[in-house]
């Protein structure tokens, strides 16, 4: 019996050591917690499903930060594939929301710069690389992606979605 309270107790204690290593692995990433969340553009697509192919390319250019293109138009319920392609010397963002949403959330990056995002709506990408979202516009207005690494917002990186 006394082996094995002891053995319970070793594997309790491993368990919550490797909890806690991933809490530290895990410290600069963001997460919105929710189990369910639910996002004012839309809603995560279903990449087995079809979806029209756009690609943003992420770079710096003459000191402004930029997306191309920094407009584009969907229908309501279409699924996009983002294809996300940083041609840039930094390291860049794309988060997909209402302008209200990414100025507050550009606010906590500012007070935050090591935050960095994983949620359905959003994707950091490292230099001369590339990344792939795909989401569903399930709701009509005018929506946004931005980077919100602190200064880029700034520096001109924002790119509006229209969906009719």
């Amino acid at each position: 019996m006394r082996a094995t309270m002891t053995l319970s107790v070793l594997t309790l204690t491993a368990a919550l050591v490797g909890l806690s290593g991933a809490a530290r692995a895990d410290a600069g990433r963001h997460h919105h917690g929710h189990a369910h969340p639910t996002f004012s553009a839309g809603e995560p697509g279903n990449a087995r499903r079809p979806a029209r192919r756009i690609t943003i390319t992420m770079r710096e250019a003459d000191g402004k930060m930029l997306f191309a293109p920094d407009r584009i138009e969907v229908k309501r319920g279409e699924q996009i594939r983002f294809v996300l392609s940083n041609a840039g010397e930094l390291e860049h963002e794309f988060v997909l929301a209402t302008p209200g949403e990414n100025l507050r959330h550009a606010e906590e990056m500012q007070k935050n710069p090591e935050m960095a995002h994983d949620d359905p709506n959003a994707r950091r990408v490292a230099p001369k690389t590339k990344s792939e979202m795909v989401w569903r516009f399930t709701k009509a207005g005018t929506f946004e992606y931005g980077c919100l690494i602190p200064g880029h917002r700034e520096a001109g990186m924002i790119g509006t979605v229209v969906v009719k």
